[in-house]
């Protein structure tokens, strides 16, 4: 079964124990310049009738345009939240980005509702605590990130899929071949493979590696899948201040003071079935 069908029917449990909102709405960034270099505007939000918010990455292919173009014919308000997850698994392009944003809305109503706060994480390389010799992969070029792994003297190997990042950088490699990920003890990675379809063909790749961390302020799915597949760590964005997140979004500008980062560890998490309990 693939992430997509696990992750919904873990939902469709939650539905069926306790009533969900229905959408309130979508809130879609501003047009992205394509020579901004950060994570804003890349990221839609999905509201909820109680306020849970989604998020889902807008910028591959023409997701954004796409979104924008038909918002006001999209008719979300007031639409069933799981009925609209539920394209996450069967749908492409902007829709299952859609599907994904509902998906992971639900998932923020499922843990408030089961008492659950991750723990709050200070880490953006997701605990990787990179060494001196260790040979590390990151799947998805994390610019933020690579000062960090690249002072503590491991080596760095990047997966992409752009071709045009490929080749010899300053202290590390980037490249097109995941196999380049089987050698390494530790990896870090885009929650974008959660949209690509590439999740599972690249944790293949990694049966090596002790520690996978999978982060981005899109990673706000439930875990239990991730962590079955040989994730250990899904680090994300928590909302705080849902008003003034929303308005930052909707503006382009920071949103990093309305949120804090969280980590979910595999060995930590009391898994689904506890949280269901407590619904």
């Amino acid at each position: 079964m693939s992430f997509a069908a696990e992750y919904l029917a873990s939902l469709e449990r939650f539905a069926e124990r306790s009533s969900v909102p229905r959408v309130r709405a979508l809130h879609l960034p501003p047009p992205r310049d394509s020579d901004v270099c950060d994570n804003r505007g890349e990221f839609c939000a999905l509201e909820l009738e109680d306020g849970s918010l989604g998020l889902s990455f807008v910028l591959m292919e023409n997701t954004l345009e796409r979104l924008r173009a038909r918002r006001d014919g999209l008719g979300l308000a007031g639409s069933h939240a799981l009925a609209l997850a539920r394209r996450y698994a069967t749908d492409e392009g902007e829709v299952r980005a859609l599907g994904f944003a509902a998906a992971n809305a639900l998932t923020r109503c499922f843990f408030d509702r089961a008492e659950y706060l991750p723990d709050a994480s200070a880490d953006s390389i997701g605990a990787l605590d990179p060494q001196a010799g260790e040979r590390i992969g990151m799947i998805g070029l994390f610019t933020p990130m690579l000062a960090r792994i690249l002072r503590s003297g491991a080596e760095l190997v990047v997966v992409e899929l752009k071709a045009q990042l490929a080749g010899e950088k300053e202290g590390y490699r980037v490249t097109l071949d995941p196999r380049e990920l089987e050698s390494c003890a530790k990896v870090v990675s885009t929650s974008t493979l959660l949209l690509n379809d590439t999740l599972d063909a690249m944790l293949a790749h990694c049966r090596a590696a002790r520690w996978f961390a999978m982060v981005g302020p899109s990673a706000g799915c439930l875990p239990d899948a991730l962590f079955a597949r040989g994730v250990t760590l899904l680090g994300g964005s928590w909302v705080l201040d849902p008003e003034g997140f929303l308005d930052a979004l909707r503006r382009g500008e920071p949103h990093t003071r309305y949120t804090h980062k969280f980590g979910i560890a595999a060995a930590e998490y009391p898994g689904f079935e506890r949280l269901l309990a407590r619904v």
